[in-house]
């Protein structure tokens, strides 16, 4: 699956549908937490359109693979 490109908030969107939630904002990057056995923390930068690497990462944080993304846009 092709990375689709997707801005800081489509993916706050699709962390909050994965159980993560806002725990708090440093300027324009948007922290995230899901507690779930293990604590996960994701940081989102709030960009019009975030980098395919950045995106990457922010995937690996939150434990979710390409597949996940795919589903959760669907």
């Amino acid at each position: 699956m092709k990375l689709p490109l997707l801005s800081g908030k489509e993916v706050v969107k699709i962390l909050q549908k994965r159980g993560f939630k806002i725990l708090d904002q440093k300027g324009s990057h948007v922290i995230m937490r899901k507690i779930n056995g293990k604590k996960l923390t994701a940081v989102v930068p709030q960009h019009p359109e975030i980098a395919k690497g950045t995106l990457l990462s922010i995937l690996k944080q939150a434990e979710m693979t390409r597949d996940d993304l795919e589903e959760a846009l669907s």
